[in-house]
């Protein structure tokens, strides 16, 4: 029975061994595959993270402004237009002012008028000024190029609105400054003075 007892034991041994050993490959395999998944995993995630940096690099140089960008004529297109109108709307308002042909109300509502545009106008200068300056905005060249010519476009249209509104107030004074005249002959016609 001794013997009997041994055998078995011995078989039990030797079929622990060999699950062992199928267990050890086992655990190699698994080791392997975690070996291929993690190299797998770290290519990716280098990948993205190169992709990330290149999308870093190109951000970070959309806030670089192109040196090319502030010499565009149309820049200064805008601080000309802009040197025009604060000349224009002074010269006019000082005018009007001494023409002694508007009431104090009229005077108040041109200079409401006037303050209004060079407000818009200075608003403008503010945007150029962040379109050409580098950090304020993420642009291509090309948005910029845009920003400008929208901007160029917008104190034109402020500087053509003055020239119109003095231009029809300049008509409203010399119509007053007739009638004016017209009221004076007449009563030294007829000697009313």
């Amino acid at each position: 029975m001794a013997a009997k007892a041994q055998s078995t034991e011995v078989q039990q041994l030797l079929l622990n061994v060999e699950k062992l050993s199928q267990l050890k490959n086992i655990l190699a395999d698994m080791k392997k595959g975690y070996t291929v998944i993690t190299k797998g995993y770290n290519a990716v995630k280098n990948v993205s993270k190169g992709n990330f940096s290149l999308h870093e690099v190109f951000l970070d140089g959309l806030m670089l402004v192109n040196p090319e960008i502030k010499k565009y004529r149309r820049v200064g297109d805008i601080i000309s237009y802009q040197k025009d109108l604060v000349t224009e709307y002074k010269s006019a308002f000082n005018r009007f002012r001494a023409s002694d042909n508007f009431s104090p109300q009229e005077i108040g509502y041109l200079g409401k008028v006037y303050k209004q545009l060079f407000d818009q106008s200075l608003n403008n200068l503010d945007e150029l000024t962040t379109v050409i300056t580098s950090s304020q905005l993420r642009m291509s060249d090309d948005e910029r190029l845009r920003a400008i010519d929208r901007i160029v476009a917008d104190t034109q249209d402020k500087l053509i609105f003055l020239r119109n509104f003095n231009q029809q107030t300049s008509i409203l004074n010399l119509q007053r400054q007739k009638e004016k005249a017209d009221i004076k002959a007449t009563k030294q016609y007829y000697d009313l003075n």
